[in-house]
């Protein structure tokens, strides 16, 4: 068994233990590794552009907002640029801020019909720090170490 198969596995098992509408979810770590491994794997961020100006971007993620900033308002055309941005045989790695509206994306896209569809859990910015009040504490992409920048 390959490691791709390993991740994928490790998401699908992940996916049926949450009972997900989709094929399955990763920790960053994996995300960031089967996106080296696997051509043609994108990393969709969903993040509003807002977010991405304040709190850095992920190199080479495909970025189809969710919801815009201000006022949280859904985009009615997720869907339609999702597939303009993505190839429709691509595994499809969402990822938001605490892996909500990803999750929602997501699920979204399964039930639009796209296939391999995966949730990144914890999000860029991790679950918030009930101690603190501050993200960035515990866990998600950016507390992993993963590629990042600031624009």
């Amino acid at each position: 068994m390959g490691r791709i198969t390993e991740l994928l596995d490790a998401a699908h098992n992940r996916g049926q233990i949450l009972s997900l509408p989709y094929a399955g979810a990763l920790v960053p770590p994996e995300a960031h590794e089967l996106l080296g491994l696997a051509p043609g794997t994108r990393l969709v961020d969903v993040r509003s552009r807002a977010e991405l100006e304040l709190t850095g971007v992920i190199p080479g993620a495909v970025h189809v907002e969710w919801q815009s900033w201000p006022g949280w308002v859904a985009n009615p055309h997720f869907l339609v640029q999702l597939a303009q941005a993505t190839d429709p045989e691509s595994l499809l790695l969402f990822i938001c801020r605490s892996g909500e509206r990803s999750h929602r994306a997501a699920a979204a896209c399964t039930q639009a019909g796209r296939s391999n569809c995966y949730n990144v859990l914890e999000g860029f910015e991790g679950d918030l720090d009930q101690a603190s009040g501050h993200r960035n504490t515990r866990n998600g992409w950016k507390v992993h170490r993963l590629p990042w920048h600031q624009t």
